[in-house]
């Protein structure tokens, strides 16, 4: 199995999916051997951590993202020293996973998301062996609905056709990756993700102790957690929000986490008159404690997302106790019934549903109560055991 980072080591929710499915399909029965582009520690016993090759994390968090051209030299230890970027750390992978699989007995090779597709195709060359690539985002959700970036375009494009499998995070993700792509329907498979929220949770004290005391004043708190980029629809909340504050001044906005909008949305935010409103927290771990109490110290989460494959941190406030407004854009309504929806763009929309959770604690309760029975009956057991179930399948094939 192919990716590029694992709690701790992660920057958004791709890694905690990881390892929470890795986890399950461990349990029945597969057994993984998850390859990394850096080297680190971790408290894993269910599944080996191999490392591409010998770099740090930081090496790797260097290169940035797709959109940034700037190198850096990478020293190591034999004396030798390299200049990378992104493209060039995606080449280093690709060729030391090519090595990797002609060293290797495996059945199947799984590889998640772009940066881990052009080192998927190269293993499958040495290796034939199946390949099948996991979309848990595409190009387009993450442009906001466009086309964004040509090279990673491409580069998705190249792996789910050369892949013998496509595993779709959604209905919706599946849609996008035909319509897009062009790649064939009976190609793709949905399995949906799932989300394990952590019960050991120290609630002697919220870190948002300002929130707590104006709740306790009669204030309510809107939830958004994630990433501040164009794909998440935040623009389009903070219209919402200018609406709702013109209805109700004791309504306060929580944007938690970090992102290339964030001095953006900020200036927005005051553009709107609603600067008092709205609290920004920057970059929060998203497996520690701020990002826990983020979620539970807030009276409803909104995720408006433009284009969202699944949108696990919707599971994740259920989890914690808050009941959710998702768009119809977003993949996690497939499974949610219990979840207010409605359109990104709907700003009169989502200031009316907002408001009406705020407001009305029966809707508040209700709504919370039915999606937390709903949420108690997902697991990842069923989706691992799809995900075997292919596996099978293929493996029997590559047999006849």
């Amino acid at each position: 199995m192919l990716g590029w980072e694992l709690p701790p080591h992660h920057t958004g929710g791709l890694g905690v999916v990881c390892y929470q499915m890795c986890k399950q399909l461990a349990v029945s029965g597969v057994d993984i051997e998850f390859i990394l582009p850096f080297s680190a520690t971790f408290a894993i016993d269910f599944m080996k951590v191999t490392p591409a090759h010998p770099q740090s994390v930081e090496s790797v968090s260097k290169a940035g993202g797709v959109y940034e051209s700037e190198k850096y030299d990478l020293h190591f230890k034999n004396g030798s020293s390299t200049t990378l970027d992104m493209r060039g750390q995606q080449k280093m992978f690709r060729d030391n996973v090519a090595k990797l699989a002609l060293q290797r007995e495996f059945d199947i090779l799984h590889a998640h998301d772009w940066l881990t597709f052009r080192a998927a195709m190269a293993a499958k060359v040495v290796s034939g062996k199946p390949l099948i690539v996991h979309i848990h985002s595409t190009e387009f959700d993450r442009a906001g609905g466009g086309y964004g970036n040509p090279m990673v375009h491409e580069i998705e494009y190249a792996g789910m056709m050369m892949a013998d499998q496509v595993f779709a995070v959604s209905q919706h993700t599946k849609n996008v990756i035909c319509r897009e792509y062009g790649i064939p329907a009976h190609k793709v498979a949905v399995v949906h993700n799932s989300m394990e929220v952590t019960e050991d949770i120290d609630e002697s004290y919220n870190l948002h102790r300002y929130l707590v005391r104006m709740k306790q004043l009669g204030y309510r708190v809107v939830v958004n957690c994630g990433r501040l980029t164009i794909q998440k629809g935040l623009a389009q909340l903070l219209l919402a929000a200018k609406k709702v504050v013109d209805v109700n001044p004791k309504v306060l906005f929580l944007i938690a986490g970090g992102g290339e909008q964030l001095h953006e949305l900020i200036a927005l935010a005051a553009e709107y008159g609603i600067s008092e409103n709205v609290i920004f927290t920057g970059y929060l771990n998203g497996t520690g404690k701020q990002w826990r109490d983020s979620f539970r110290v807030g009276d409803v989460f909104v995720m408006p997302s433009v284009s969202e494959p699944f949108g696990v941190a919707a599971l994740e406030a259920i989890g914690y106790g808050v009941p959710v407004i998702v768009s119809k854009q977003s993949g996690v309504g497939e499974l949610l019934a219990n979840a207010l929806k409605v359109d990104f763009w709907d700003t009169d929309g989502m200031a009316d549903q907002i408001l009406s959770v705020v407001e009305h604690q029966g809707l508040h309760d209700e709504l919370l109560k039915n999606a937390q029975n709903e949420y108690r009956r997902l697991s990842w057991k069923d989706s691992a055991s799809a995900m075997h179930d292919h596996y099978r399948a293929h493996l029997a094939g590559a047999v006849a």
